[in-house]
């Protein structure tokens, strides 16, 4: 996933399936700077901070 996506779907609030390591994420916020996101997990309660293009959507792989 890249940093343009990212901002479409967080300025549209499109619902899209996003996945980090085969788990579903939802995005809590990015960092610019340095291509990160603070994404949490849907199935629990943690929450991690990612490098955007580890990132990716169901059937949309990079």
């Amino acid at each position: 996933m890249n940093l343009e996506r990212i901002h479409h779907i967080l300025n549209n609030k499109l619902k899209c399936d996003i996945f980090y390591d085969e788990r579903p994420v939802w995005i809590q916020g990015i960092d610019d700077s340095n291509d990160v996101a603070k994404i949490g997990f849907v199935d629990n309660f943690e929450e991690k901070d990612v490098y955007i293009e580890d990132l990716y959507e169901r059937n949309l792989y990079n």
